[in-house]
């Protein structure tokens, strides 16, 4: 049990970070907004992203939240891994860029896993 509990929140650490960074990258780096004009979107839309971001990384990182609130963070993180995958393919950045994101969604599922573990048996209101 303590193991699978410090796998979860080592590796929602690592995606709760990364999601931060980039969210600051998507507000701050000129590299970022060009990157966002090359897939094709629009400038609302990246700093839309990044506010995303920021609120799904804090649902995960913050014990407080229920596990059905985390559960909503990682869908939606998982829409976001999936979506980039799709616009790095579709813009014409080829195969090696649009499978980044999937290895990402493919942590991301497995590290989801272990938020079930440690709470195995327990009700949501005992979480």
């Amino acid at each position: 049990m303590k193991i699978n509990k410090a796998i979860y929140w080592i590796s929602t650490g690592i995606i709760g970070l990364m999601m931060l960074f980039s969210a600051y990258e998507y507000l701050t780096a000129q590299q970022m907004r060009e990157a966002f004009v090359h897939l094709g979107f629009p400038n609302y839309f990246r700093i839309e992203l990044a506010v995303f971001k920021i609120i799904g990384s804090i649902v995960l990182l913050a014990p407080p939240f229920s596990n059905r609130l985390k559960e909503w963070a990682y869908a939606g993180l998982g829409i976001v891994f999936i979506s980039a995958s799709i616009a790095h393919y579709f813009s014409g950045d080829g195969i090696p860029a649009a499978m980044i994101p999937l290895a990402f969604l493919i942590m991301l599922i497995i590290f989801r896993h272990f938020l079930e573990q440690p709470n195995r048996g327990k009700s949501e209101s005992a979480i």
